[in-house]
């Protein structure tokens, strides 16, 4: 692949000699634009004319090849625009240069384009993979953008330990054993697992747990587990029962329930009624994994159902996992689309994102015909042994699907849009309580959590028109050494110094900002955002909310004002006699303490953000000290990573083994070289 641009662009990269060829293989004619003298361009020109940003195109389009490629859009701060793929790059990066026929949201993109750049390569296919990619890691304003992409959850049986283990897996695909999935939530793949548990009583427990048990542990007692880490069954039947779990998610349910049923019969008529017993109770449970389903299917084994809803200029993707002939759950999506934008745009751009990082199914049906879907197939088949289909059912048990997708995706938009107008209420409501010029778009709230000063962290969580915004959420680890343990005041001043040092670096505001925030007169006029940026999330807080009464408080502003960062509204929020909630005192500076009317729903509103605030906090604090009480102490060591740390366990067993282990013993270990042998004895034995 190459790369074309200007010489005063930052040199990254691709070049490997083969753009001449390319271009002689192309037999496409190259777009022409009209016969216009390309002028000098100017870089530090202001942005905001379409003819600007259309000579900064024509000054690119001059030296571009007619092969396929992806083509990125800078503006003039040197933040990416647009991301596109092409099958001819001259040819659609030309079309931008015509200066006619564009729409606003093109022609807007347009007047801010400062820069292009451009990455060939060898197919259109190629194209497509690459400018998801780009697109998920680089976020463009004028893209469709997904959002809460977190990775879906599996059922992993394995098959690499002394007995089949069933859990719950997310991420890379590095064990060995069967993957199930995905599922649309953790809590689908915990309420299938319980119930496999108690069909086919396979162990849950982790390797270390399963090899050092000398009796059977709780779960054998309650019927959750059949005992093989201390032959309570033996290796074949255990092996039996794994492979029916393994049939029983590979969607051959019924053939495994009337294996069951059989064998139930069997042992009545044997008059092993305690027996039959079982292979009742297994049925059952496997009832209620299938019962509990919801819509499944009849033909369709393997399938993701997309479908779209539009209302008020606002997008949402309903997404429907089926496999095995069942409905293994679904998820609403809201992503950050132009209003302009067509559905089938948004739609198509978005199923090549959502497949960026995972496996796609056979089938993919949509509710509108996307835009080059035999090219995403073929796209998604290159990353998998089978071919992808993506398909707009018209009739059928697969249009009954799509329509079932819709009525969902409809139904969800229409809860977040009602949702997001109860929101715009109440922070207007807030805005007018604490005395802001009016409704805060962004809500940062803070809160401390230690024992005795022990594990301390601090949380920010993050609240605006769609609600708590978890992606922008943060935890802050204390690391002053001069904080007295338990200092709370000195925690809160640490993490505001911390948080606003480096938002004042990452995003910085103009002087008009920090005028209008700080309440300065004569502040020149703005001039008007466009609507995409206008729309988009500020980084910067309009209302900071502060657990704690009036030193909280104190202590907050002296941290704002040490940073340099002024015109940031805080307020306090104090717990009211016995902490109970609706007693709270408000302390805002400049103001007299106050409190706002027990039943008022913006009393409530503050609540849900301090106890989410809270919650963070806690939670954060709970996982540091879990983790540092299964601290190892080969984790301090430097140069011992996981696969060395591993190596050594493997080898001798315990730490306690390591540490008693001579230099020699400690360099015989497979995958330990002798520096790192040395680091390890040296670092047990110092003093000595």
């Amino acid at each position: 692949m190459s790369r074309r641009a200007l010489p005063d662009l930052p040199p990254d990269t691709f070049d490997d000699g083969r753009d001449a060829e390319r271009d002689e293989a192309v037999d496409e004619p190259e777009a022409e634009l009209p016969d216009t003298e390309t002028p000098e361009i100017d870089f530090d020109f202001e942005p905001g004319a379409v003819q600007a940003g259309t000579e900064v195109i024509r000054r690119f389009w001059s030296t571009l090849p007619s092969s396929p490629g992806v083509y990125r859009m800078f503006d003039h701060r040197g933040d990416v625009l647009y991301v596109g793929k092409a099958k001819n790059l001259k040819a659609r990066v030309g079309s931008y240069a015509r200066g006619q026929a564009h729409s606003n949201r093109i022609a807007r993109m347009i007047s801010q384009t400062a820069a292009m750049e451009f990455v060939t390569t060898a197919t259109e296919t190629e194209a497509l993979l690459l400018e998801a990619n780009l697109i998920k890691q680089l976020k463009p304003r004028f893209n469709v953008l997904m959002r809460d992409d977190k990775s879906f959850p599996y059922i992993l049986v394995t098959d690499d330990g002394p007995a089949p283990q069933i859990v719950k897996h997310r991420g890379a695909r590095r064990r060995k054993g069967n993957y199930y999935g995905p599922f649309a939530s953790v809590w689908a793949v915990n309420r299938t697992v319980n119930a496999l548990q108690r069909a086919f009583l396979l162990r849950t427990c982790t390797d270390s747990y399963y090899e050092n048990r000398t009796r059977p542990c709780l779960l054998y007692q309650i019927k959750r587990c059949s005992g093989p880490c201390t032959n309570e069954i033996g290796p074949e039947d255990y092996a039996a029962m794994a492979d029916s779990a393994r049939a029983f998610l590979a969607g051959k349910s019924n053939a495994v329930k009337d294996r069951m049923r059989a064998e139930m019969q069997a042992a009545s008529e044997a008059m092993e009624f305690e027996r039959a017993a079982r292979f009742r109770d297994r049925i059952a449970a496997l009832s209620a994994i299938q019962g509990v389903q919801g819509v499944n299917t009849q033909g369709v084994e393997e399938a993701d159902v997309f479908a779209l809803d539009e209302q008020a200029g606002q997008f949402c993707i309903e997404v429907f996992f089926f496999r095995n002939f069942q409905n293994w759950g679904n998820r609403a999506y809201f992503p950050k689309a132009d209003r302009t934008m067509t559905p089938d745009e948004v739609l198509g751009s978005f199923i090549g994102q959502f497949y960026d990082d995972k496996p796609a199914p056979r089938t993919v049906l949509t509710s509108h015909a996307i835009e080059d879907a035999e090219l995403v197939a073929a796209a998604l088949s290159s990353r998998v042994e089978y071919r992808v289909e993506i398909h707009r059912p018209s009739r059928g048990e697969r249009k009954n699907l799509v329509d079932y997708a819709q009525r969902n995706a409809k139904e969800a938009l229409a809860r977040r849009l009602a949702d997001t107008a109860s929101q715009g209420k109440l922070l207007a409501a807030l805005g007018q309580a604490f005395g802001l010029d009016g409704a805060p778009r962004r809500i940062e709230v803070y809160d401390n959590s230690h024992i005795m000063g022990t594990n301390a962290v601090g949380g920010m969580i993050v609240a605006g028109p769609t609600g708590f915004m978890k992606a922008h959420y943060r935890t802050f680890n204390i690391k002053s050494e001069d904080l007295t343990p338990g200092d709370d005041y000195g925690m809160m001043r640490e993490v505001l110094q911390r948080r606003f040092k480096r938002l004042a670096k990452e995003a910085p505001r103009t002087e008009r900002e920090a005028a209008a925030s700080a309440g300065e007169g004569d502040v020149p006029e703005p001039v008007p955002a466009p609507a995409e940026e206008s729309d988009a999330f500020p980084a910067w807080p309009d209302l900071v909310l502060i657990d704690g009464g009036k030193g909280q408080l104190e202590a907050a502003r002296a941290a704002l004002e040490e940073v340099g960062v002024a015109g940031v509204p805080l307020v306090g929020v104090a717990k009211g006699r016995d902490r109970d909630a609706g007693r709270e005192t408000f302390f805002v500076p400049g103001r007299p303490p106050f409190k706002l009317p027990p039943r008022d729903p913006t009393l409530y509103f503050v609540q849900r953000l301090r106890d989410e605030a809270h919650r963070f906090a806690i939670g954060s604090h709970r996982a540091k000290r879990k983790r540092e009480m299964v601290k190892n102490p080969l984790d301090e060591i430097a140069g011992i990573g996981p696969s060395r740390k591993r190596a050594l366990l493997h080898h001798f067993g315990t730490v306690k083994a390591i540490q008693r282990a001579a230099f020699e013993d400690l360099a015989r270990t497979p995958g330990v070289n002798a520096a790192t042998a040395r680091a390890v004895y040296d670092f047990f034995h110092a003093g000595a």
